[in-house]
């Protein structure tokens, strides 16, 4: 079968509607019904990877479907390298936390630094420095933990 261009255009367009599966599963229908199952020839006049059509074809004559781990990936979070680095962080900034003098918010405030914290995490807690997280990241950690730092007033005389 000839692919013309307005046939083109209609199979990109619905593919580029579905995902996943059911993407995957148009597309190996469209390759064994209209191009002799070849994934070179979908390649050539549809412009589809032949690598994604393989997997394709696999699960079309196979009957299964290929799981796609898309939660799985991206960089994991320093608590998942380092389990008990919240527990260190939370120990460190409690020994420099107070309460709000003027108790109109439950939150504490520490008057350690990001930084600061960090390096009292190397000195005390055993980390090295290549392993322990950002100053950024310790920063937005110490946020979540419901700490945060606040610029101290100076008091004129």
């Amino acid at each position: 079968m000839e692919i013309t261009p307005g046939i083109r255009d209609m199979l990109n367009e619905t593919k580029e509607t579905l995902s996943g599966y059911k993407c995957r599963h148009f597309m190996a229908q469209v390759v064994e019904t209209m191009l002799d199952g070849s994934p070179m020839r979908a390649e050539k006049e549809l412009g589809w990877n032949r690598v994604t059509l393989g997997k394709a074809l696999a699960e079309l004559q196979g009957g299964f479907c290929f799981i796609d781990h898309y939660h799985q990936r991206g960089r994991k979070r320093s608590e998942d390298h380092l389990p008990r680095l919240l527990d260190d962080i939370r120990e460190v900034a409690e020994r420099h936390s107070q309460t709000d003098p003027t108790f109109r918010t439950t939150g504490q405030y520490t008057r350690l630094t990001a930084v600061a914290l960090r390096q009292q995490l190397i000195d005390e807690k055993g980390y090295t420095d290549e392993e322990l997280p950002t100053e950024q990241t310790i920063r937005t950690k110490l946020n979540d933990l419901g700490y945060s730092l606040k610029r101290v007033k100076k008091a004129v005389h």
